[in-house]
């Protein structure tokens, strides 16, 4: 059995959530732009790393609440 976390969704197109199975964790993000991704991770560390360079602060600029609370997501897990 695995845990699933959602990260953040505004729609059914746009969403990212986290797997962890066991050790191993595993990053879904759906975008209407790109698809599905899917990321797989061995750590925690090395997920978050992930995402401080997927979710960039320059890329958040008037949307710093949004920034931090999809890194509270990430931090939670």
């Amino acid at each position: 059995m695995f845990k699933k976390h959602q990260i953040y969704k505004t729609d059914k197109y746009n969403m990212l959530t986290v797997e962890v199975q066991g050790k191993t964790l595993i990053v879904r993000e759906i975008s209407d732009q790109w698809g599905e991704e899917c990321h797989t991770f061995v750590s925690r560390p090395q997920m978050l790393h992930w995402a401080e360079n997927r979710f960039r602060p320059q890329d958040f600029v008037g949307r710093e609440e949004e920034l931090q609370s999809i890194m509270e997501g990430f931090r939670a897990i």
